[in-house]
């Protein structure tokens, strides 16, 4: 402030701070929410008649980040569920960028949706780097990032599966990890209605 600078250099700052203010505003609502997570607080629940709407409606807001990583996205499967549609796309919104972020290029991305008496399982999987075995429990841990040297890995605070966790938990559920042969799958088990829970 002390220092003459050029209108274009102040708007230069000013934007700098913007942006890492919207950052830091994101960080803590992300942080406020997993508070709220872990006090105990459930999902809301209406009926969903089609997962695999909910989920064209998420990958169409990807398309162009999906695009730019040079992958596709393909959704299959489908199901009814109890749950609160809100939450739901946030957590396939984690899921889809997680996987854009390390997807091969030309490869696609698969939402696949699957059911059974008991529960509902969406998952998402991606071809690309193998999550080491060891790191695996770690994914849904607060600030955890599997690849810290990547070039983009200021951008991302390392919240966003521990939310996908915390919104698995608030319908009962769970997130889970698979990752081999250069193929990652990552996604939620959810409980049918009526169901007592789910197994691991």
């Amino acid at each position: 402030m002390r220092r003459p600078h050029a209108a274009e250099a102040h708007r230069d700052v000013l934007e700098s701070n913007l942006e890492e203010l919207h950052r830091l505003t994101g960080i803590v609502n992300d942080m406020l929410f997993l508070s709220r997570a872990e006090r105990g607080a459930t999902a809301r629940r209406e009926h969903v008649e089609s997962l695999a709407s909910l989920s064209a409606e998420v990958v169409d807001y990807h398309s162009a980040a999906a695009e730019e990583a040079g992958a596709g996205f393909s959704v299959v499967g489908d199901a009814r569920l109890h749950c609160d549609p809100g939450l739901m796309r946030r957590a396939l919104s984690n899921l889809l960028a997680n996987a854009t972020r390390y997807a091969d290029r030309g490869s696609d991305i698969l939402v696949n949706i699957s059911s059974a008496p008991d529960r509902i399982e969406l998952v998402v999987s991606n071809r690309g780097p193998t999550i080491p075995q060891e790191q695996q429990p770690r994914m849904f841990d607060r600030f955890y990032r599997a690849d810290p040297s990547r070039a983009d890995a200021m951008q991302h605070h390392g919240l966003g599966l521990a939310i996908v966790a915390a919104i698995a938990r608030m319908h009962g559920g769970q997130a889970f990890v698979r990752s081999e042969q250069g193929l990652t799958a990552v996604g939620l088990r959810l409980p049918v209605a009526g169901s007592s829970g789910v197994r691991a």
